[in-house]
């Protein structure tokens, strides 16, 4: 796995067990998009489940509000790591406590949810545990998507507008040459693209529009394109929203109960953990029934 031998180099500097306790990445960004030819810069998500006590603080005696408080775990990040092999390539590293990733999917964050729809390829190491939760990603699709990837739609707009990057010697020439950020403009279709196929297929390709985006990365589009694509595919998603049969919000027991099984197979018995009521044996049968409805659905 990448953040062992990056470790043993003394590359990286993550928590000490981080990187045994990882379970999932996955390379993110325009890779995973099918969209760049050039992988010199890539972004790698992930999640790893933190040592218990960090899951369960009550269980190293915190009481919260009261004394020292146990630091939490939300996420490691480390930037522009290059390989010992002497390749070019530089690695971005984002790896989110279970906890705190699943918080992020099932509030629908655009780059969480593109982590758990990335192809195949693109995923670099994958427990047992990893794959349970690629395999129920659908779970976190709602219609709360729609605001979230909007928002980021919108963001990337202001920012092309805003020439936020002119400073940037790279972008500042892609502005130069088109008149905007050919980059930030494939977002704003990206994300567009992605929402309308959650809100209608309750499904996520993050390459489908791949040829697409190329040619606006080309800069092949002008930006009264751009600008008219946005108005005209916002206007025609919000009737998508009202019609399509998407769950209105998540569905928290259900995506509680996966964790909770993900939780239960890294650590064993979480019976120390949580409190069990005399009715837990019907309380673990809903949550297979939960969970078997959404396999099947």
């Amino acid at each position: 796995m990448i953040l062992q031998k990056l470790r043993s180099a003394n590359l990286i500097h993550p928590p000490r067990w981080l990187v045994d306790q990882t379970q999932y990445l996955t390379v993110m960004g325009s890779v995973s998009y099918g969209v760049s030819g050039d992988t010199s810069d890539v972004d790698v998500y992930g999640f790893c489940v933190p040592p218990k006590d960090l899951v369960f603080p009550h269980l190293a005696g915190e009481i919260p509000g009261f004394g020292t408080q146990i630091q939490k775990f939300d996420q490691w990040q480390q930037h522009h790591v290059q390989p010992p092999d002497g390749r070019e390539t530089t690695y971005d590293f984002q790896v989110f406590g279970i906890v705190r990733y699943f918080q992020l999917c099932m509030e629908c964050n655009p780059n969480m949810i593109d982590s758990l729809f990335t192809p195949r390829r693109c995923v670099m190491h994958s427990t047992q545990i990893g794959e349970l939760v690629r395999e129920n990603r659908k779970m976190f699709l709602h219609k709360g998507a729609w605001h979230k990837f909007r928002g980021y739609a919108y963001s990337q707009m202001h920012k092309i507008k805003g020439k936020v990057n002119s400073s940037n010697p790279d972008r500042a020439e892609t502005i130069k040459k088109h008149g905007y950020d050919v980059k930030f403009a494939y977002h704003v279709v990206r994300l567009l693209d992605e929402i309308e196929q959650i809100m209608v297929e309750q499904d996520l390709d993050l390459e489908r529009n791949r040829e697409q985006l190329k040619a606006i990365r080309r800069g092949e589009w002008t930006l009264e394109q751009i600008e008219r694509h946005f108005e005209a595919k916002e206007r025609a998603l919000e009737n998508t929203y009202a019609t399509s049969s998407l769950r209105h919000s998540p569905d928290e027991p259900a995506i509680k109960a996966l964790l909770m099984q993900c939780l239960e197979m890294h650590f064993g018995s979480i019976q120390d953990a949580v409190r069990r009521e005399p009715s837990v044996d019907r309380l673990v049968r809903d949550i297979q029934d939960v969970l078997a409805r959404h396999a099947a659905a």
